[in-house]
């Protein structure tokens, strides 16, 4: 009598859900991986002065961890509270999906760093926050994510200063209007004419 084969182990029966707050981070180890069930959360680096370097940012269905990178330091900060599933090694490969999205999102902001003019590349910054976090709203997408202005300029390689008089420029311009401590991303015409 044949026996049947054992159940392919399904990572939604075979992980373990932690919720994390606002500022905690995710702890790194060599062979666990991330899965982001709800939440944002960025990768970080600094560099010899201690100024912070934005990887990436990641929120629902994307995987991060130390894996993932060569870079030392390397941490995982969470920008709003989040849940968060792990994933081991032996897993890996039910995740190869959110990886190939890792990779390609991870280039998409290296593009955009190396965007010039600063206020394009700022604007390709939103755009691209707009699209990855972004919700429908009358007035365009609303980018739900809590940025702070030092936190964009430390991501475009510009200062905090910048990044004010650039917004309030956007926002005189009609490209982007507050919501609270949010931005929308207004549905206008993104070319920039200063």
């Amino acid at each position: 009598m044949l026996m049947p084969a054992p159940p392919t182990p399904s990572f939604a029966l075979n992980h373990t859900r932690r919720t994390f707050s606002c500022s905690q981070l995710l702890p790194l180890e060599a062979d666990i991986l991330w899965k982001i069930e709800r939440g944002v959360v960025r990768t970080f680096t600094w560099n010899e002065e201690g100024r912070s370097i934005t990887l990436g940012y990641w929120g629902a269905g994307d995987i991060v961890g130390q894996p993932l990178s060569r870079i030392q330091p390397y941490q995982i900060e969470c920008l709003t509270s989040a849940e968060v599933s792990l994933l081991p090694s032996n897993l890996w490969y039910q995740a190869a999906d959110a990886m190939i999205s890792h990779i390609q999102r991870s280039e998409e902001l290296l593009a955009i760093i190396h965007s010039r003019p600063v206020n394009q590349r700022l604007l390709e910054m939103l755009s691209w926050l707009a699209e990855k976090f972004g919700r429908e709203v009358d007035k365009g997408k609303l980018i739900e994510v809590p940025l702070t202005h030092q936190a964009l300029s430390e991501v475009i390689c510009t200062t905090r200063v910048t990044v004010t008089r650039l917004l309030n420029q956007f926002e005189q311009k009609g490209l982007i209007n507050r919501h609270g401590r949010y931005l929308i991303l207004c549905g206008k015409s993104q070319t920039l004419d200063f």
